[in-house]
Order: structure tokens, then sequence, then C-alpha cells
């Protein structure tokens, strides 16, 4: 009895992971998409919106250390008081 019921629950997890929207993104019925920014000519489209900016995924500026090193003396580590 519990092995059917583990297999149920797993098929069941699989149907509800498969059931995805696969149609584009659209605005709701009687809305529109937002204004075009300041100094734009035209309005973003959907997928421009969705795309995320540069602050939202910003790029590593610092490269990683390949081996290990000395820390720098730093003035502001003090000991609590």
């Amino acid at each position: 009895m519990q092995r059917r019921s583990i297999i149920a629950m797993t098929f069941a997890a699989l149907l509800l992971a498969a059931c995805g929207q696969r149609a584009d993104l659209e605005p709701p019925a009687g809305a529109g998409l937002p204004p075009a920014p300041h100094g734009a000519e035209t309005p973003s489209t959907a997928e421009e919106l969705l795309k995320p900016g540069t602050l939202a995924v910003p790029e590593r500026s610092v490269e990683l250390r390949k081996r290990s090193e000395e820390r720098e003396d730093d003035p502001f580590d003090l000991p609590p008081e």
C-alpha cells in the first residue's frame, strides 16, 4: 500500500512539473505595456522588459585568486574592546 502511494505521489509530481506555460506572455485584456521611458521614441517590448538589467545581474569585477596569498594589513581590523 505504501509503495503505491509513493508511486502515485511521484507520478503526480512529474505531471505537475510538466504543466508549464509555453505561450508568449501578453498583457491582460484592457491593459497595455508600460509607457515609453523618458527620451525613448518607442515603448519597450515584452521581451525587453523581461530581460534583467545590468544592476540585477552584475558582472564580476575582481579576479579570482589562483593560490593563497598573505592579506595586506587592514587598519580597520581592530580587536574588540
